[in-house]
């Protein structure tokens, strides 16, 4: 496979898709499209993450607090009603168990990440807010990608706000935790993206990226998905190989859900597996 090939497959996908692959701390190997915007789905939740460990550093969040455990948020759209989630679209029953009572940031935090739900994520985006995480985007370079509003915050959308996310972005962001650093700044301390990663590392969801991937390889990564939108971004970890990124974003007709054999996820298993077999020369 040339990275042409990989181009001229991609260019048969109807729709668009975008992708940056690389070494750590290098320029890129091969990109495609990568500032495109798409809509970010779950893949906001790295930035609302590292938002989270900021504000801790900073003292001003305490990541083993407890906190209240509820389903009532304020719209990132001024004067619109509260909102909350709904428990059939969420991905982990194990929050909407407490609802009611309390947890913990980092547990919420957790959570969001390996099981990607939304009501942990607005809970943890409450408590961070929305100046933070478009702080963290910034400190990784990012220059299109914004997280505008919570999950599920209808009359934001309906406004216009919304969150996206490019290729570039989200390898700019996975870099700087992996490497603990960027290049404007630093988004947290080398513990602190170390500790991140290991969240990351703790994905359930496992059905792009990570499929195309031999069993057992490591990669810290997070993916999201709605109608129409499939994209992956992670730091593999090769035992025999340097660490490289890939981020993937598709905004297509493929079916797409968090089944291992819908069409979009078959699609980032296999750039995924393409990249895997020229790691040695990236």
């Amino acid at each position: 496979m040339t990275w042409d090939d990989l181009d001229a497959h991609l260019d048969r996908v109807p729709g668009t898709v975008s992708a940056y692959v690389g070494r750590l701390d290098a320029p890129p190997t091969w990109t495609r499209h990568p500032d495109a915007g798409h809509y970010a789905a779950s893949t906001m939740k790295v930035a609302v993450l590292a938002a989270l460990h900021r504000a801790a550093e900073a003292g001003t969040l305490a990541l083993d607090a407890p906190v209240p455990v509820v389903n009532d948020f304020a719209s990132a759209q001024p004067g619109a009603p509260r909102f909350a989630c709904a428990q059939h679209y969420d991905n982990d029953d194990a929050v909407w168990d407490r609802l009611g009572g309390t947890a913990s940031l980092r547990w919420l935090a957790d959570r969001m990440i390996v099981r990607s739900s939304n009501l942990a994520t607005n809970l943890v985006l409450g408590h961070v807010g929305l100046p933070a995480v478009a702080e963290v985007w910034a400190l990784a370079g990012a220059r299109t990608s914004v997280t505008g509003r919570g999950i599920e915050d209808f009359a934001a959308r309906e406004a216009g706000i919304t969150n996206t996310v490019t290729a570039a972005d989200l390898a700019a962001l996975l870099g700087a935790l992996a490497t603990g650093a960027s290049a404007p700044g630093q988004i947290a301390s080398p513990a602190a993206c170390t500790t991140m990663l290991d969240v990351l590392l703790a994905q359930e969801h496992r059905e792009d990226l990570a499929a195309g991937l031999p069993e057992g390889t490591r990669i810290a990564h997070k993916n999201g998905w709605v109608r129409g939108v499939r994209h992956g971004a992670g730091v593999v970890l090769p035992d025999d190989a340097p660490p490289y990124l890939i981020a993937v974003c598709t905004t297509t007709d493929l079916d797409s859900g968090d089944d291992v054999e819908d069409d979009a996820c078959l699609l980032l298993a296999h750039v995924s597996a393409q990249v895997w077999a020229a790691r040695h020369r990236l």
